[in-house]
């Protein structure tokens, strides 16, 4: 399960109450930039419309800036592959006041690309720089028991 693109900052801005997976409809160039690990999650996230999930502000980059069709939009709307049941159970939780769809990784699983993503809800400002505290406390502690 090779990770191809990673959310690092995605644990840190929210915490992450559940994981789920999702297939990406793509097309051929996206998926060879993606296996050389072009593209970024960062600022993107998953909408719901029509009963159909969507994953909003990923770039791809074009495989080959050289030969790329006029009409290719690198941050376009990508269609997410789940079934009725989990975006229905999606829908009842975009309901609720704070929660968000983040994605966290994509990767391969079985020669077909997979989405991680999670359902989160933001931090504050002193949850993140608790965090931090707690990060710095535990490199330390790491750094004397090295010693």
């Amino acid at each position: 399960m090779p990770i191809l693109l990673q959310n690092k900052k995605a644990g840190f801005n929210y915490h992450i109450l559940e994981k789920m997976e999702a297939g990406l409809v793509l097309s051929g160039q996206e998926v060879k930039a993606l296996r050389e690990k072009k593209g970024s999650l960062f600022g993107s996230y998953i909408t719901i419309k029509d009963g159909e999930a969507y994953l909003v502000n990923c770039t791809i980059p074009p495989y080959q800036p050289k030969n790329v069709p006029q009409s290719y939009n690198p941050e376009k709307k990508r269609k997410l592959l789940l079934k009725k049941k989990e975006i229905g159970y999606l829908s009842g939780k975009t309901k609720e006041v704070g929660i968000t769809f983040i994605p966290t990784k994509i990767y391969t699983k079985k020669n077909v690309i997979k989405l991680e993503f999670g359902i989160a809800k933001g931090k504050k400002k002193h949850d993140k720089r608790e965090a931090i505290k707690k990060r710095d406390i535990d490199r330390d502690l790491r750094r004397k028991m090295k010693r």
